[in-house]
């Protein structure tokens, strides 16, 4: 295992007893809401078997009520300006021979507001025990928001019907989608995403959203403004959280929950955000990607047997800017890798912040596609940190739990070390 003896020479390193001092309070019960609604073993549930099957185009208000099974097969439109409403407990099965995808077009609505009693579940058409990732395909949810790009719009990615896949506009406040306790499970058939979000106002909500096993990223992002909360991504193939093309907002309490033998070929990473899309340019530099990530619990499930096959946790692309505040990384090669769009330390420093969080890694710490940097270290000072690679089960209470997973350090944090 590699030593990180580096940190111990390139910056002093204080003891929480000394007088360097920091919140200490992030570690304390801050996964509860994860409790009651979320599934981490959704290849044991049994479902029942769906009654009626959904249209392929949706143009009037539509309303799914919770005491019918239905079917999604093949691409699902909904558009003329139509909402789709889901009644709480509401089960779709998704089906894996026409996969199926849900597209909520510009100018129309998805009402999906579960309840932690009664959460609405997205999940494969197979049996239990034989589902796997890329069953289907997704959510995709088109607005009319802002994004950095020249023409203000874009294209959904995929093979969709052309005329239904524009989005982006200057309609900064406006409401697309209300999301509220919705598990989608096996998704991300064809490169399509757990959950597509282009361009959404701040009206919109997304919180308390779970996605497990997708076969490509979990959340995929673009452009928009909006505050998210209370996401989990369970073991995806891609990316957990994808930020890109000018999105502005805060994710506050996210779970993502990595296996290092679960990547895709291009490489897998908790929090990738790209600042903008190379093929479409951008408005301004001003107007690149910008997030704000609080009390977020990113963990890949490594041990000292396989850790050689993670990533970092964070990429960073195309001049974006992230803060991380009050968060946990483990198991990871890295906290963040750069591109070479960030030329010197003052530009890193200044586009990408953490503080008050606590990391346990196998690398450098940073990653930097420019080698001729120096002092990047100086980046995660004031964070807490592992003196050596910790494996998974030796550093967590429960990391591996069915029920829930609980991910508060073994060690009281006064145990570890302080860059200072």
């Amino acid at each position: 295992m590699k030593k990180r003896c580096f940190l111990l020479t390139a910056f002093a390193l204080l003891l929480l007893t000394s007088s360097f001092a920091i919140a200490q309070d992030f570690n304390e019960n801050n996964d509860r809401w994860t409790k009651g609604w979320t599934n981490f073993t959704p290849n044991k549930t049994e479902y029942p078997e769906a009654e009626e099957k959904l249209p392929n185009i949706i143009v009037d208000h539509t309303y799914l009520r919770n005491d019918v099974v239905y079917q999604m097969s093949g691409d699902v439109y909904v558009t003329n300006g139509a909402s789709l409403t889901i009644q709480e407990g509401t089960v779709i099965r998704c089906d894996h021979e026409n996969p199926a995808n849900l597209i909520i077009t510009r100018g129309s609505k998805l009402i999906a507001a579960g309840s932690k009693a009664y959460p609405i579940v997205f999940t494969s058409s197979k049996a239990s025990k034989s589902r796997n990732s890329g069953d289907w395909g997704g959510i995709i949810i088109a607005g009319s928001g802002k994004i950095n790009t020249v023409s203000g719009n874009g294209i959904i990615e995929g093979k969709l019907n052309p005329q239904y896949a524009l989005y982006g506009g200057n309609q900064k406040f406006e409401e697309t989608t209300i999301l509220k306790y919705v598990r989608i499970e096996f998704s991300g058939h064809s490169g399509s995403n757990g959950l597509s979000l282009y361009g959404l106002g701040t009206s919109s909500i997304i919180e308390d959203i779970m996605v497990s096993y997708s076969a490509h990223d979990s959340y995929n992002i673009h452009g928009g403004k909006n505050d998210i909360q209370n996401l989990v991504s369970l073991k995806a193939q891609g990316d957990d959280f994808h930020f890109s093309e000018g999105f502005k907002g805060t994710a506050k309490n996210v779970m993502a929950i990595r296996h290092p033998f679960i990547n895709s070929p291009q490489g897998s990473y908790a929090i990738e955000i790209d600042g903008y899309n190379k093929e479409l340019g951008y408005i301004r530099p001003d107007a690149v990607t910008d997030v704000t990530i609080t009390n977020a619990t990113l963990v890949n499930l490594s041990d000292k047997t396989n850790y050689q096959h993670t990533t970092a946790a964070v990429s960073a692309t195309n001049s974006a800017i992230t803060y991380i505040h009050n968060s946990k990384i483990s198991g990871f090669s890295d906290v963040v890798k750069f591109d070479s769009s960030y030329t010197s330390l003052a530009i890193m420093q200044k586009a990408f912040m953490m503080d008050n969080s606590f990391f346990n890694i196998h690398g450098d710490g940073i990653n930097s596609n420019n080698k001729g940097i120096n002092g990047t270290l100086n980046i995660l000072k004031y964070n807490r940190f592992t003196e050596d690679f910790v494996s998974v089960n030796d550093l967590f209470s429960d990391p591996k739990s069915t029920i829930t997973p609980k991910f508060k350090l073994k060690q009281s944090l006064n145990n570890y070390m302080v860059m200072q």
